[in-house]
Formats: C-alpha cells, structure tokens, sequence
C-alpha cells in the first residue's frame, strides 16, 4: 500500500533579492521524506542546503515549486511542529542548561509542570541528565550540542532540522555525537533532515541520503541506505560503506577523483 511522504518538496525554487539584484539560491529541488526517516542533505558549501532546511522551517517562502509537510503546503510559517538545531549550540549564557531546554516551551505557552519534567527526562536522553543546573560555559562544545538537541525535542514537534550542528566540533567529539544521534533519533522517533557537507557523515546518520549540487542547488538524486544495524563506527570500513560514498563522490563530479583513489 502506497502511503504519502510526510515532506514533500516538489520543484522547488528559491531566488535571494537584494539590492536591486536577483541570485539564484535552489534552482529545482524534488524530494519525498517518509515520517519517522532521518534524511541526510549533502552537499559542497554554499550549495543551498540551509537555504532548503529554511524553507522547511517556514523560515523563508519558497519562489517556485510546493514544500508540503503533513497537510500543510507552502506558505506556512514556523509552528511547533519544527524543532531546528544549529551549527552553533546558542545557549543564553545566563539561563541553566535546564532553562536553556525549556526555553521553547516557555515560548509556545505550554504547561511548565509537564514541559519541565520532560525537559529533564530528554536531558537524560541525550546523556547530560546531571548537568541540568550547569551554566553553558560549564559544559563542553559536544555537551552544549546535546543540550541544543533537547531543546529542540522539549515541544514535541513532529519534525527536526539540523543545520551542520557537529560541524564546530572536534574529529573525536564529532564521531561520538554521530552514534549519539543515531540512538536519540532511534528512541525519539521524531522525523529528521540533517545537513553535512560531510560524505562519510551523510552515509553514517541516514536512512536516505538527498545529493545536491554545487549551487545554485538542484537535486542531484535521493537513494535509500541501506547498512547493517545497529550501526557502529566499524562500518565505515566496510564494501557497503564505500560503495555509497562513492556513490555520492561521483554524484558531486568527482569521477576522476575516485578513480584513482
């Protein structure tokens, strides 16, 4: 049985105006995200990746083509259905790193007896259950980063966009917050587009990978992947693995490249 995506853009466009002047960001972008997938959008920088999570977000209207989500098709604006974590943690320096959690709720209007308690409860998810009274500076860049992911789950949305979010990190922390986000995206189930412009990256945290070019961005294709669970560092060494980076290598013109690899 055929069942809708829960995103679905189609011919998607988008043109930056500013001074007078027109700049092509995303020139034709399709895909389809099945509920509960994390997605992986990879690409060179400054290709448009962001500039598509924004349009997902509500954030920017997109000039050409639908962005749907649910039922709900382009113009929409941001609602509590989107959770978006960034490159950058972005802690308020003064709040706790419980009150750095709870800040969306607070926002929103939510219940703060029920939102504190689930503040604290995603707080142990995502490992730092003990550090709900630290202030952000307190905490190392990879534990800010968990922090910002519970932030963006406190309001129970439906979707999470996560723009570059391990990218400031180091090679080691990176490698850990990888198998960290496998699990948290594995017990919370939530629905997930994750932005790297990092190949092995991109192959290790998606169920499907979308490929975009050099910009202005065009969708270069979008494949499942398919590697053996649960997975673990040791299978980025494996025949598998390879083969869909190079698969994505080539995708991104560097057929020469890998040939003589």
């Amino acid at each position: 049985m055929n069942v809708d995506p829960f995103i679905r853009l189609q011919g998607v466009r988008k043109v930056y105006r500013t001074g007078g002047r027109e700049f092509l960001a995303v020139s034709d972008v399709t895909l389809d995200i099945a509920e509960g997938e994390m997605v992986s959008l990879v690409g060179p920088s400054g290709c448009g990746k962001t500039t598509v999570l924004k349009m997902l977000a509500g954030l920017h209207p997109a000039d050409g083509g639908t962005v749907t989500i649910g039922s709900a098709v382009s113009p929409f604006e941001p609602g509590r259905d989107v959770g978006m974590v960034f490159q950058q943690a972005l802690l308020l320096k003064w709040r706790t790193i419980l009150d750095n959690v709870l800040l969306p709720a607070e926002i929103i209007g939510l219940p703060m007896k029920a939102a504190r308690e689930r503040a604290r409860d995603l707080l142990e998810m995502v490992g730092i259950g003990r550090f709900g009274d630290r202030y952000p500076h307190q905490l190392s860049g990879g534990m800010q980063q968990r922090a910002a992911i519970a932030r963006a789950l406190v309001h129970d949305p439906k979707l999470i966009l996560m723009d570059e979010p391990f990218g400031a990190l180091d090679a080691l922390t990176r490698e850990q917050m990888n198998l960290e986000m496998l699990r948290i995206w594995g017990e919370s189930g939530k629905t997930i587009v994750f932005v790297t412009h990092s190949i092995q990256e991109a192959v290790f945290l998606g169920t499907r990978c979308a490929v975009l070019t050099a910009g202005p961005a065009r969708m270069a294709d979008s494949f499942p992947i398919a590697l053996d669970g649960p997975r673990s560092i040791g299978i980025k060494s494996s025949t598998t693995f390879a083969g869909y980076t190079n698969r994505i290598y080539k995708l991104l013109g560097f057929q020469e490249a890998t040939a003589d690899a």
